[in-house]
Formats: C-alpha cells, structure tokens, sequence
C-alpha cells in the first residue's frame, strides 16, 4: 500500500511540475511567449526617470509620438555587445521616420556605459539604470532584452537575447508605417 502512494505522490508532483513549466515558458493564447518582455505585448509602457551619459534626467515617456525600440544592456555582455552595431545602424536609417532607439544600461556606472558609447561610436541616447527598474518592468530574463513601443506608448513587442538587423527591422516595421 505503501509503494502505492508513493507511485501517486510521485506521479501528481510530476504533473503539477510539467504544469508549472508549462505555464511559464509555454505559449499563452495569441500565440505569444508566456514569460519574459513578449507576454508584455499590448501593454502600456512602463517608464521611469534616469540619467543620461551628461547627468541630465530622461525617460521612456518623453519621446511619445515616436516608435522607440528600448534595448536593455550592459558593457560586459558579449551579445549586447554583438548586436550594438545593428542597433546604431537601425537608428541612423530609421530616425529621421520617427524611430527612437533607446539604450538603457543595466546596473552600471556612468563611466563604464560612456567607454562603451565611445567604442562603439553610438549616436542614440543612452539612459543608466542603476537599480534596473526598467528590467524588471520589462520582464528581462537576461540581457540583451529589447521592447518596441508604438507612437502611443504601448508595448508591440518584446524578445530576450541577440538580434541582428534583420530581427529589428521587421519589430519596427509595422509600428514605423502606423501613424
């Protein structure tokens, strides 16, 4: 009777496991990720004031009526740092169409994200979020994490890890057309 229960026990704690994953790395309905930044979509942005690189305050809500794709990142992250390029790219063919990219240091110092600004020749505003509220607003499971919001401030997209190019042009496009 014994060997019975611990069968049962067994076998319920490995359904509630697997429901348990389920639920938070599986798919919700619509088709979207049920954990991290793309769970976000249709939300409204969430923003908070942080410093730029020249110690003046900024924040997410101050460029709507653009399309802002938000990049969460840090200095010492090797895909951060892979995609970087791509990002400034965006930006330079994009801007002038409304686009808004939004660099939002994760965590470190100021002196840390302006080496990097200058290594990598960045033109886009960089905020320093130094207690990582945005990443947690966002749903950031890791870094690289980046979030599309439309002119209206409303999340249309989120995606944990490296993009190329390609990747961001195509989570721009739609909000860049819808005016």
């Amino acid at each position: 009777m014994r060997e019975l229960l611990n069968v049962v026990v067994g076998s319920v704690a490995i359904i509630v496991a697997v429901v348990l994953i389920w639920t938070y790395f599986g798919t919700s309905s619509g088709g979207r990720v049920g954990s991290g930044p793309a769970m976000l979509a249709g939300a409204p942005a969430v923003s908070y004031p942080a410093q730029r690189l020249n110690g003046t305050q900024d924040a997410l809500d101050r460029y709507r009526g653009k399309v802002v794709l938000v990049n969460l990142w840090a200095t010492w992250c090797g895909p951060c740092r892979s995609e970087t390029p791509a990002l400034e790219k965006l930006y330079e063919e994009e801007r002038a169409h409304g686009l808004v990219v939004l660099g939002i240091d994760q965590g470190e110092s100021a002196k840390a994200a302006s080496a990097f600004v200058r290594e990598m020749h960045l033109t886009y505003p960089i905020l320093l979020d130094e207690h990582q509220r945005y990443g947690a607003a966002y749903s950031a499971i890791g870094l690289p994490t980046t979030v599309v919001v439309d002119r209206n401030g409303k999340i249309v997209s989120g995606h944990d890890g490296e993009w190329a190019l390609a990747d961001f042009r195509k989570a721009v496009a739609q909000a860049l057309r819808a005016q």
